[in-house]
């Protein structure tokens, strides 16, 4: 791993939502980078009387980038990359699930 994306990737989580774990079973680091649609979600101070958004927060800290934003590339020095819906924990429990089974652990 290249020590300048390492830092790029641990840079501002806040607002990128990446995240490293490491497996307490095999010891792998997992990269994780939420990802989506490129469609700012709504946020701000809801108008009790209007129920509508009020406010202007724009698309800071939306926890996840879009793909075009994303570090996690071939390019970048990753492998095995992949996509899942829903909780990354889930899919790293499996990931380190196939990883014990091929080891034999």
């Amino acid at each position: 791993m290249r020590q300048d994306i390492l830092k790029r990737f641990l840079t501002n989580t806040d607002e990128t939502g990446r995240f490293l774990m490491k497996s307490r079973h095999t010891g792998i680091i997992y990269f994780v980078e939420p990802i989506y649609n490129g469609k700012t979600p709504e946020w701000g101070d809801l108008d009790p009387a209007t129920k509508k958004i009020t406010g202007s927060y724009g698309s800071k800290y939306t926890g996840a980038v879009t793909k075009k934003q994303s570090l996690i590339t071939e390019e970048n020095g990753f492998k095995n990359i992949g996509y899942c819906k829903g909780s990354p924990f889930g899919e790293i429990d499996r990931r380190d699930r196939e990883h014990r089974e091929r080891m034999g652990l």
